[in-house]
């Protein structure tokens, strides 16, 4: 089945060819009684500059989603493509460069490193592409004040709030202006007015950047702030 349970954002132009492409797909995880099906024939595209949202209680799939379409997980069956490329088939340095040059992630868990400032954990993708200094540095100051931390660059991870320190994270995914920002509930350890605040930030920075997005969540603010809504239950697509 094929997700279309949501009209895009009026105006904007449809591409003819999508930045995702998932075939269906299928998951499963343990043997025998213990086996459980995370999915089950799971087809969806997405389109380039789309946010989409991905629905479902805990258990749905979600997670094992996103990380079958960001290479870090691998399908039983079916195919991903993304941006003209079958992650479900690249060798583990391939995975590498996709995940360093097309696709980002952004998770509930920061992940900052607590020893480097705010502006040195954003440009780390950065180092690791040998970016020169000063088009780095400028990278850094730019991404910092689209996200509103332009005055904390200096201060570490554990002089910030939960909330600005996922505004850093989400900083630093964006530092090699990935074409795809995958996203698994990035609000799940924040607080709901926080998390409000992140959600709207996201969609902000989608427009800003010009990129695609795939966010699981189970907040409504971030359903209603989606182009369209992707809904799993017990590992299947389901309508409405």
């Amino acid at each position: 089945m094929t997700a279309t349970t949501a009209a895009a954002t009026p105006g904007r132009p449809q591409a003819a060819e999508p930045l995702v492409r998932v075939e269906h797909v299928h998951r499963s995880y343990g043997t025998g009684r213990a086996r459980v099906h995370a999915l089950q024939d799971v087809s969806l595209e997405v389109r380039p500059g789309e946010l989409v949202a991905v629905v479902g209680r805990s258990g749905s799939g979600k997670t094992t989603l996103l990380n079958a379409i960001g290479g870090l997980d691998r399908p039983d069956e079916g195919r991903v493509v993304v941006a003209g490329r079958e992650v479900s088939s690249l060798d583990e340095r391939c995975l590498v460069a996709l995940r360093r040059d097309v696709v980002s992630f952004v998770f509930q868990t920061f992940g900052l490193v607590p020893v480097l400032t705010a502006a040195e954990n954003v440009g780390v993708p950065l180092r690791m592409r040998r970016t020169p200094v000063a088009e780095r540095e400028a990278r850094v100051a730019l991404l910092l004040d689209l996200v509103g931390l332009g005055p904390h660059a200096r201060q570490r991870p554990g002089q910030l709030s939960g909330g600005q320190q996922q505004r850093v994270a989400l900083a630093r995914a964006l530092a090699n202006s990935p074409r795809l920002l995958i996203a698994d509930e990035p609000t799940g350890q924040l607080d709901s007015e926080t998390g409000r605040a992140v959600m709207a930030l996201i969609r902000a920075v989608v427009e800003a950047e010009g990129m695609t997005a795939i966010v699981s969540t189970h907040d409504p603010v971030m359903v209603a702030l989606a182009d369209r809504v992707v809904r799993l239950a017990d590992g299947r697509l389901v309508d409405g």
